[in-house]
């Protein structure tokens, strides 16, 4: 079907992490996903089967690297592989969220950097440009040989808040790698920062947090960009409150959400959790404190710019 701009040469499709992420992206292009299929055999490993003619095609595909994040990763790998051997023109991977990325550097000694590893991957494979979003550290878009445009999350939450009107209020980095993201979020808000600055002081005791920054009396705004299991957000919310804060609120753009997170939260002094769906979350895990934002029309205005070879720095604002 061609899409609303009569090219029938841009095909969306979508593997088994995000399908109603990627129903969103394709209404927004205004097009119906391509039609493929994920199999397994009996012993679990992955088929695909492209069910259409993708020869001389733009095909992008959507998918998360999240939760079971190997089956994900090998899903795409296939379905890369299969794109290529059917003569699609370019491959174009719409990741909104990039997993693995957390093992960026080596730290310590005879540790791996995965975040490269996938890279390497995704392009051997047949990848020629990949979409994310909030890469845990922008550094990792140097991995890759092939175009990246990295589009962020900022604007979608200052967004949110604004409207929110909310009184008074103060953005807080939960750590000092997140000053950045803060104060991209203070910028739109037009609000002072404050920074939790974490450290142990001996092995296996609890963390000491200092608060660096006026947050007496004010609506606290922590910004991170996973939460996997919420433990650094809810002792940070916990002291910001214990410190003079009136009341916490958080956001992050890739809701990991693993293990205790969820009671976590709810168990925690954050009045609302706001998330976007870059990662698809299940029922079971959609409290009342969650307020998810959709990531949809960002994607789609993305693809859109890229095939008709737009500037798509302006998605930044």
């Amino acid at each position: 079907m061609p899409n609303r701009y009569g090219d029938s040469n841009l095909k969306i499709f979508s593997l088994n992490s995000n399908p109603t992420l990627a129903k969103e992206i394709a209404d927004v292009i205004g097009t119906d996903l391509g039609k493929s299929c994920v199999t397994r055999f009996s012993d679990g490993e992955i088929q695909i089967n492209i069910e259409e003619s993708i020869r001389g095609c733009d095909v992008y595909i959507v998918q998360s690297t999240s939760g079971p994040v190997n089956e994900h990763i090998m899903e795409l790998l296939i379905m890369i592989d299969a794109l290529k051997r059917a003569s699609a023109k370019t491959i174009n991977i719409v990741m909104p969220y990039y997993g693995y990325a957390r093992q960026d550097r080596k730290a310590r000694a005879r540790e791996p950097i995965t975040a490269k590893l996938v890279a390497n991957l995704l392009e051997t494979a047949g990848a020629t440009r990949m979409i994310t979003l909030d890469l845990h550290a922008p550094q990792i878009q140097g991995f890759f040989d092939i175009p990246i445009d990295h589009l962020m999350g900022v604007p979608i939450l200052g967004t949110y808040f604004n409207n929110k009107n909310l009184d008074d209020i103060v953005i807080v980095s939960p750590d000092h790698g997140g000053v950045t993201r803060a104060r991209k979020l203070a910028d739109k808000l037009k609000a002072p920062i404050a920074i939790i600055d974490k450290r142990r002081p001996r092995p296996n005791v609890a963390e000491v947090m200092n608060i660096v920054g006026n947050i007496e009396g004010k609506t606290a705004i922590l910004i991170d960009d996973i939460i996997d299991t919420a433990g650094t957000i809810t002792l940070a919310a916990n002291a910001l409150v214990e410190n003079g804060a009136r009341e916490v609120y958080a956001c992050c753009t890739h809701p990991v959400l693993s293990g205790p997170a969820i009671e976590r939260i709810q168990n925690s002094k954050i009045k609302e959790l706001v998330i976007t769906n870059s990662i698809a979350l299940p029922e079971e895990k959609k409290i009342d404190k969650l307020v998810e934002l959709s990531v949809g029309p960002l994607l789609g205005e993305a693809i859109i710019r890229v095939h008709e070879k737009q500037s798509v720095s302006t998605l930044f604002e």
